[in-house]
C-alpha cells in the first residue's frame, strides 16, 4: 500500500485513481493529521506500507526521519517546483528520493522497487524456494523456469509473503497490504479465500505447499 500526504484533495484522488489502476491499493492524508497517525498507528498497520509519497506540506512538513523512527518504508517527496535548490533541500530533509511531476504512476512503482532492493541489501529482486522463483516487481512467479500466471491479489500475496520470509504475517498485515488499511468495502476474510487457492495452484504445481498457515496467527512461507 501508497500513503500520499497532501494538502490538495485533488493530488490525492488523482493518484489514488493512477495507482489503483496498477492494482497498487492508496490512502491519502493532508499533513495536518498525518503525523498523528504515524504515531498513534499499529505496527502491523506501518509495516503494511510499501512507500510515503510526500506532496505540499508547507504548514505542516513531514519528517522523514521521524517516519523512520517506526517504518522502513521509503519517503519519496514529490516536487512541483524545477529547481535544485528546493531539490537539495528535500534530500537535506531526509527523503530517499525526490521525483519531479508530472511522473508516470509506473515510474514511481519502479522508484520505489530500487529504494528497497538497496535498503535490504539484495543481491537479485526474486526469491527462490525449491523449484518456484518468486519475483518482486510484478512479475508472474515461476516454477522449474516455467511462468505461472496468477491472478493480480494471489500474486501480491505471494509477493508479500516472500518479502516477510523467514516470520509469520498475520492475515489483517496480508489484507493491509493488498486492499489498503482503510478499504471498508471488502471483508478481511477474503483473504482466507485468496491464500486457499493460491496454495491448492502451488500445491498441484510444486507437489507439495510451501505456505504454512496456522489459524489466528497467520501465514509464513516454508523457507
Amino acid at each position: 500500500m501508497i500513503v500520499i500526504v497532501d494538502e490538495r484533495e485533488r493530488v490525492k484522488e488523482g493518484f489514488t485513481s493512477l495507482f489503483g489502476r496498477e492494482g497498487v491499493p492508496t490512502t491519502g492524508f493532508r499533513a495536518s493529521e498525518f503525523g498523528e497517525w504515524v504515531s498513534s498507528a499499529a505496527t502491523e498497520d506501518l509495516q503494511s506500507i510499501g512507500a510515503f509519497l510526500i506532496g505540499e506540506c508547507d504548514d505542516h512538513p513531514v519528517s522523514p526521519r521521524l517516519l523512520r523512527e517506526r517504518t522502513g518504508a521509503p519517503v519519496i517527496a514529490l516536487s512541483d517546483q524545477h529547481s535544485l535548490e528546493n531539490t537539495l533541500r528535500l534530500f537535506e530533509s531526509g527523503v530517499d528520493d525526490v521525483i519531479r511531476k508530472p511522473v508516470h504512476i509506473r515510474e514511481i512503482l519502479a522508484r520505489i522497487a530500487a529504494i528497497r532492493r538497496r535498503v535490504h541489501d539484495e543481491a537479485a529482486s526474486w526469491t527462490d524456494l525449491g523449484g518456484l522463483r518468486i519475483f518482486m516487481n510484478g512479475r508472474d512467479p515461476e516454477i522449474n523456469g516455467e511462468a505461472m500466471p496468477l491472478p493480480r491479489r494471489e500474486r501480491r500475496i505471494l509477493e508479500f509473503l516472500a518479502q516477510n520470509r523467514g516470520r509469520r504475517v498475520t492475515k489483517t498485515q496480508v489484507f493491509n497490504a493488498i486492499y489498503g488499511i482503510f478499504d471498508e468495502e471488502v471483508e478481511e476474510n477474503v483473504i482466507e479465500s485468496h491464500v486457499s487457492k493460491l496454495r491448492k495452484k502451488l500445491r498441484e504445481r510444486l507437489g507439495f505447499d510451501p505456505i504454512d498457515s496456522k489459524r489466528f496467527l497467520g501465514y509464513c512461507l516454508n523457507v
